[in-house]
């Protein structure tokens, strides 16, 4: 039987990690979809007002969007950087 080297153990924490960090994709997907549902039946019920509405929702998809990018951050530098890598040999 093999033993788990500290480098292993941290390296097969981190690709769980990586996983779990990329889950955070799904909040703001189902946000956005949401968020366009609600601004396109906005402009349905007041095309006048349509520029206003675009922007705003766009406003707030970018800024739910952010939550989606940081968790890809940190599972990109858990897998290709990973700062704990060679700290505990």
């Amino acid at each position: 039987m093999s033993q788990i080297t500290n480098e292993g153990l941290v390296a097969a924490c981190s690709c769980i990690g990586a996983g779990l960090a990329l889950i955070a994709g799904i909040g703001p997907g189902v946000g956005q979809g949401i968020a366009a549902g609600h601004g396109a039946a906005a402009v349905g019920r007041n095309p006048g007002a349509r520029g206003d509405i675009t922007s705003t929702m766009l406003l707030g998809q970018a800024v739910a969007e952010t939550t989606g990018l940081y968790g890809l951050v940190i599972g990109l530098i858990l897998l290709f950087a990973n700062p704990m890598i060679g700290r505990f040999s």
